[in-house]
């Protein structure tokens, strides 16, 4: 919708009060929000704004969550603490709202989850009660690929109350697979049953990689990528460790879109057998998953691991010898062994580090990516500050954060080169870094080299 809407010549936004994922971007400014967000404000043509998302909740637990309102964090709350701080939340909300349609001919508003959630109704600041803030009708959209879509539809519109239903201007049917005439006496039903129209049905889109918003999607997802008939000994096969909080996943979105890349999301130690590369990812509560992959059999099986292994902040942290949560920002867990692949250690600050980066491989970077071209462009969204030790050395230098000149250190590579590690989100984009990183893992297989797949992303 928002790209239908630029391409008319409008000045388009994306807006959604309150998200909750652990899929999240870096605004250009420092801010962080919604991967979501970020993607939808790709489509308008304009840079991503924490007034797209003003109010971002990262689970770090069952119940409980890290809260970042207009793009910083304000602390970690339980849903009770939430909700008495929501009416604080909910003036964030129209500040930015208001800014955003000011600047704006549009503002396409996107609601959180269902909007007949009878317990959560109270508490509401995402679904109606904004469409009331910005004075606007409402679409009712219904994935049909679940199933059961005309009962939701039905459903919905009977659990809303009188004044509810009169803000719904029409249904919109999504993801249908298949001939839309088939649709025709289930639509008809619908309409007479509740009075609404139906305004369409979007057909289900295959083969676009756009990032996922969160990791609900991993569950559908166990692999991906690889061209179709190659052996495991014709591709490269890569593994990436599912932690329990996994966070930014779609940092191997590019690595997915490489012909001769088999990627794999780990649950058990025995999908370790046969990798040519191990991920840890980014996850939001370090010390919690450092447990987590005890009690799956996975911290003694990667320590074994003797092939590359690479982490990304939260899996760069992992991999040191000990990671501290004095302050308790990430859990209630004070200190966590590490996998102690890296000589490092990790301590958790009571301020997040949030910038777009820019940087370039140090010598040790240039062992890891041999013969890589041009700087690294990504960027940083961690807690913690982590010291290196003598036998490591520094991964890469950061030269830009949020628009400003630095230089400042970035991650460590193991002495042999084997195993490293960087806070730098979004690495594999690079192209370059890319191409030459998989080359290396190429050539010890005995592949071609390649170059970088081209990543569709417009």
């Amino acid at each position: 919708i928002c790209r239908i809407l630029k391409n008319r010549g409008l000045r388009v936004a994306p807006f959604k009060s309150q998200n909750m994922a652990l899929n999240s971007a870096v605004t250009p400014e420092g801010g962080e929000i919604g991967r979501a967000q970020a993607v939808q404000a790709a489509a308008c043509g304009i840079p991503p704004h924490v007034d797209m998302n003003p109010i971002l909740l990262k689970p770090s637990s069952d119940t409980g969550s890290q809260v970042i309102v207009g793009g910083e964090v304000v602390g970690n709350m339980s849903v009770r603490e939430y909700h008495a701080y929501k009416p604080v939340a909910f003036t964030k909300v129209r500040e930015s709202f208001d800014r955003l349609s000011s600047a704006h001919d549009v503002v396409v508003i996107e609601g959180a989850g269902s909007i007949a959630e009878i317990n959560l109704k109270a508490h509401d600041i995402a679904n109606l009660k904004v469409a009331e803030m910005a004075g606007c009708r409402a679409i009712l959209v219904a994935d049909i690929d679940r199933g059961g879509v005309f009962a939701q539809i039905v459903g919905t519109m009977e659990l809303l109350e009188p004044g509810e239903r009169e803000r719904i201007a029409g249904i919109v049917i999504n993801k249908f697979r298949g001939d839309p005439s088939l649709l025709a006496p289930g639509i008809e039903f619908v309409e007479k049953r509740t009075g609404v129209p139906v305004l369409g049905v979007v057909p289900c889109f295959t083969g676009f990689r756009i990032p996922e918003e969160d990791s609900v999607a991993l569950e559908k997802r166990k692999t991906g990528g690889g061209e179709r008939g190659t052996t495991a000994g014709e591709r490269l096969n890569i593994g990436v460790v599912k932690l329990s909080r996994i966070s930014n996943y779609t940092d191997f979105d590019a690595l997915e879109a490489e012909p001769d890349v088999r990627l794999t999301y780990v649950e058990g130690a025995d999908q370790l057998r046969g990798l040519d590369l191990l991920i840890i990812p980014g996850s939001k509560a370090t010390t919690t998953d450092l447990y987590f992959l005890m009690e799956r059999g996975l911290f003694e099986a990667i320590r074994a691991f003797r092939g590359p292994i690479v982490g990304i902040c939260g899996g760069y942290q992992m991999l040191g010898k000990r990671v501290s949560d004095p302050h308790a920002v990430e859990s209630g867990i004070r200190e966590a062994e590490g996998l102690g692949l890296l000589d490092v250690v990790t301590v958790m600050l009571e301020k997040k580090t949030t910038h777009q980066a820019r940087a370039e491989l140090l010598p040790a970077g240039y062992q890891v990516a041999p013969r890589c071209r041009g700087e690294l462009e990504g960027y940083e969204i961690h807690m913690g500050e982590t010291i290196l030790g003598p036998s490591v050395r520094p991964f890469a230098r950061a030269t830009e954060r949020s628009g400003r000149a630095v230089e400042v250190l970035d991650g460590a590579v193991s002495c042999d080169g084997r195993v490293f590690g960087t806070y730098l989100h979004g690495i594999f984009d690079n192209a370059g870094f890319r191409s030459a990183f998989l080359n290396k893992l190429r050539r010890a297989k005995g592949l071609d080299e390649r170059p970088a797949a081209e990543v569709q992303d417009d």
